[in-house]
C-alpha cells in the first residue's frame, strides 16, 4: 500500500490557476487518483480568501497569475497563523533555479513544472505527505 492509498480521498484540495483549462486538467488528474473534493480559485487573491475560510488539506497553485501570483499568495499562506502548515504544491512552466529557491526559500511544500503527468503529480503529492 502507497501513502496515496492512506490518504483521505475526500480532503478538501485547493487548485489556483488563472486558465480554467489547466485548473481542468489539474482537477482531472486529482479526480484519475481518486480525490473527490477539490474547489478552485482564479488568482492568488481569491485563494488567499478561501484558504481563510475554508480548511484545505492540499493547496495546488499556479506561479504565474494575475492580482496575486503564487510565490505571493505561497508566502501569505505561510505568513497565516492558521494557514501555515498547509501543505502546498507550486506548479510552474518555468523551472529556473532562482524561481525553486525563491519557493523553497517561502516554505513551499513541493514543485512541479508543467507540462506533467498524473503520475508526476501523484509523486509529487505522495512526496509531500510522506514528509509531513
Amino acid at each position: 500500500m502507497g501513502v496515496l492509498d492512506s490518504l483521505d480521498k475526500k480532503m478538501p484540495i485547493l487548485v489556483v490557476d488563472d486558465f480554467p483549462s489547466m485548473r481542468k486538467i489539474v482537477k482531472n488528474a486529482l479526480r484519475a487518483l481518486r480525490f473527490e473534493n477539490v474547489e478552485e480559485a482564479e488568482d492568488g487573491q481569491v485563494a488567499f480568501q478561501k484558504c481563510k475560510s475554508g480548511n484545505f488539506a492540499l493547496i495546488i497553485s499556479d506561479w504565474n497569475m494575475p492580482n496575486m501570483m503564487g510565490i505571493d499568495f505561497l508566502k501569505a499562506v505561510r505568513a497565516d497563523e492558521r494557514l501555515k502548515t498547509t501543505p502546498f504544491l507550486m506548479v510552474t512552466a518555468e523551472s529556473h533555479k532562482e524561481n525553486v529557491l525563491e519557493a523553497t526559500n517561502a516554505g513551499v511544500s513541493n514543485y512541479i513544472v508543467k507540462p506533467f503527468t498524473p503520475d508526476a503529480l501523484q509523486q509529487k503529492i505522495e512526496a509531500i505527505f510522506t514528509k509531513k
